[in-house]
């Protein structure tokens, strides 16, 4: 991968990380206030719900964050990356359900059904790219088993050359 995409995608992490940074900290407590002729336990599970699936997104790019300095040092294809894989399948489920848990919220409501729908909608978008990165997981895991396998025929190579 060439090192201008690596850098061009780590600075838009950044971007993303502080932009998250300021929905948690300004827009959370500023929904909560918008929030005010609510009943309190949906006000609060309205905003659980939007910092939770902003956590997710930080937990994706600071994942993939990790990858990618792995992907600039040619170490990418050891099985130390497959924490971080997993990591990512499991805030994209996350947020998956996240969706799915806001849509069921808003349904009862004065919601627009189009709206719940496209809510639900990206959670079953969220959850087939949860499956997207099962696949390229198993990808990743051919890629190191086809990578030792070359090693070691390297190896024998040597060996018998000497």
């Amino acid at each position: 991968m060439a090192k201008g995409t690596t850098i061009a995608l780590q600075v838009v992490i950044a971007l993303a990380l502080l932009g998250s940074l300021v929905v948690q900290t300004v827009i959370a407590p500023l929904v909560y206030a918008d929030l005010e002729g609510e009943a309190t336990w949906a006000r609060i599970t309205l905003v659980a719900i939007l910092v939770l699936g902003v956590a997710t997104m930080q937990v994706f790019g600071v994942c993939v964050w990790i990858l990618l300095r792995k992907v600039r040092r040619g170490s990418l294809f050891s099985t130390s990356s497959f924490r971080f894989v997993d990591t990512i399948i499991g805030a994209i489920s996350a947020a998956a359900v996240l969706a799915w848990a806001l849509a069921a919220l808003l349904a009862p409501g004065e919601m627009a059904p189009g709206v719940v729908a496209l809510i639900g909608g990206a959670g079953v978008v969220l959850a087939g790219m949860a499956l997207l990165v099962v696949v390229m997981k198993a990808l990743l895991r051919q890629a190191i088993d086809r990578d030792a396998e070359a090693r070691a025929l390297r190896s024998e190579l040597d060996d018998e050359v000497i």
